[in-house]
């Protein structure tokens, strides 16, 4: 298995590691690079701020327009109902399939991204939804409107997954927290901003044009996908079929290396002056050279050539494996959501927080259409503006906190970094979601002046971006080996709890009243974000009971890599 060999799993289960050298001089040690970068300077760990950064500010793009492309129908729905004669529970029945097909779409594309790359799936799902875009813009009955729903939604699925994917395959544990925040905020410009675009084009240009706007970005998005965007899966196992650090060293030699890279405390130097190193053949070889690398400086062989252009541009990096491995990530993801608390856990926390947002979504779209507000398209729109306002609060506190906070605690405890540790963050956010989802749920109710609605939909944001955000995070650092089929699960949980509030949430209301309503959906939320405090506690325990069971789907993935 991928585990470095040596450790003791009570002590050093999945996601442990060290993550400071404390016994560096000075007053504060200096962060490991964690996971482990190879000499190869084709590892997207070791390539350049630039490159990492113009990929992944592709990508978030990406999760912006597909999150657009869900969203700016609300603002629509007023027109279509006047133009189209399309019903509210129509309408309302058509963001739920949407959220249905958002359940099962990442169990049939996923495994592609996983066998063949993330490239091909960016640029081909990028296509589709410019095909859908245009269907959008020409729709005329409900069967489009429902199927244009399923499509999106379906091939959408894979901006919740691959995108997490596309971070843990270029990123180090201590940068996660900053980019997942920023990957959430991206996604909530497209779930939020939209709307505020699309209704004043609706106001301004009609409602079609909504849908042409986004075929115009859809295909800016689709030429730099094709020129620009680079392949971020690596096998880190080889080199022409050699492993790069074991073809150093004989075998029992390399293996007291790698124990001694992770048990040991190492000289190190901190990311942000680290530096490009390339190492020659010349400067020897052994088991007391790789021991006396700087772990947190990256190291690169300069025999190893660089790929060129075409060749990091090539449409698949294909993963050798029957295809037996291939069609088991599309089942093998329920077995992981189910069986490792962990990422049950988070699944339940960031869908329940979800779930909560697409409610006050279609509820503003609905509600705030009728007196006493009489809301029209454009003004709908700009409700979504405070959720945005609050979101990008939470992204600029949270990333850089959780970064710095872990750090710290790592220090405190020797220098070892477990993921629970950024769990702490979350617990400052709680009180701020059902603060704001029952000011937001009252003021409806009440028929409160707009500016109390949007003042809780705002603080109801601000708390849910950072909850959302660093539990995908601890996803991430916890189970880094099987993420792809871990966040599957995740998106499972997420739109299926969407599905089914959308779908009754307009007999509910009726049956119960808005504010009951939002009274129920709070006191759940709450419940939910306060095992929290479960996973502070007994996180590190379940990552330990359930060591062999990770172990075992984390063989079973395509070339992952180890930590």
């Amino acid at each position: 298995m991928h585990s470095i060999v040596g450790h003791d799993d009570t002590e050093w289960p999945p996601g442990t590691v060290r993550l400071e050298d404390l016994h560096q001089a000075g007053k504060n040690g200096e962060v490991i690079l964690q996971p482990r970068p190879s000499r190869d300077p084709n590892d997207p760990l070791n390539w350049s701020r630039w490159e990492k950064y113009l990929n992944f500010g592709l990508v978030s793009f990406y999760a912006m327009m597909v999150f657009a492309l869900i969203d700016a129908a609300t603002p629509t729905w007023a027109p279509m109902n006047e133009q189209l004669g399309f019903s509210y529970a129509i309408l309302n029945d058509s963001y739920a399939v949407g959220n249905g097909t958002l359940c099962i779409g990442a169990f049939l594309l996923i495994p592609f991204a996983l066998k063949f790359g993330r490239r091909p799936m960016y640029i081909l799902s990028t296509a589709a939804q410019l095909g859908v875009s245009i269907w959008s813009a020409k729709l005329e009955t409900v069967a489009d409107i429902m199927l244009i729903n399923a499509f999106s939604c379906g091939v959408g699925a894979l901006a919740e997954v691959i995108v997490q994917m596309t971070v843990a395959d270029m990123f180090f544990v201590h940068e996660r927290g900053v980019m997942n925040s920023f990957y959430v905020w991206a996604q909530n410009i497209g779930g939020s901003l939209a709307p505020v675009a699309a209704g004043y084009i609706t106001v301004s240009q009609g409602w079609r044009w909504v849908w042409w706007w986004c075929t115009i970005f859809f295909g800016v998005a689709l030429v730099s996908y094709v020129f620009l965007y680079e392949e971020t899966k690596y096998d880190h196992s080889a080199i022409e079929g050699i492993d790069v650090r074991a073809s150093q060293y004989p075998v029992a030699e390399f293996s007291q290396a790698a124990s001694d890279e992770e048990a040991s405390i190492e000289k190190k130097t901190d990311l942000s002056e680290a530096k490009l190193e390339p190492r020659t053949s010349k400067g020897g070889t052994g088991p007391e050279v790789y021991r006396s690398r700087h772990l947190s400086v990256i190291d690169i062989d300069s025999s190893i050539p660089r790929k060129s252009y075409f060749q990091r541009l090539a449409f698949w990096t294909s993963s050798p494996g029957p295809l037996s491995h291939f069609f088991r990530h599309s089942y093998q993801p329920f077995f992981v959501l189910f069986t490792i608390p962990g990422v049950f856990f988070v699944s339940l926390t960031y869908g329940a927080l979800i779930a909560m947002s697409t409610v006050q979504v279609t509820t503003l779209s609905s509600w705030m259409a009728e007196p006493p507000y009489n809301f029209d398209a454009a003004q709908i729109g700009l409700m979504s503006l405070p959720s945005w306002i609050g979101s990008t609060i939470g992204a600029l506190i949270v990333g850089p906190l959780s970064d710095w906070l872990i750090i710290y605690l790592a220090r405190r405890n020797h220098g070892i970094y477990e993921p629970e540790m950024r769990l702490w963050v979350i617990v400052a956010f709680i009180p701020f979601v059902p603060a704001g989802l029952f000011m937001f749920g009252f003021g409806l109710n009440n028929g409160s002046p707009w500016p109390v609605v949007a003042i809780g939909y705002g603080l109801a944001s601000f708390g849910t971006l950072p909850a959302s955000s660093l539990s995908l995070t601890y996803l991430t650092d916890a189970y880094t080996e099987i993420v792809g089929d871990a966040l599957v699960g995740v998106t499972f949980t997420r739109n299926l709890l969407s599905t089914i509030f959308v779908f009754v949430l307009t007999p509910w209301i009726a049956n119960m009243g808005i504010k009951n309503v939002f009274i129920i959906i709070g006191v759940l939320v709450t419940a939910v974000l306060l095992g929290t405090f479960i996973f502070i506690i007994y996180g590190k325990r379940f990552r330990v009971k359930f060591v062999d069971r990770y172990r075992y789907y984390a063989a079973r993935q395509y070339q992952s890599r180890p930590v």
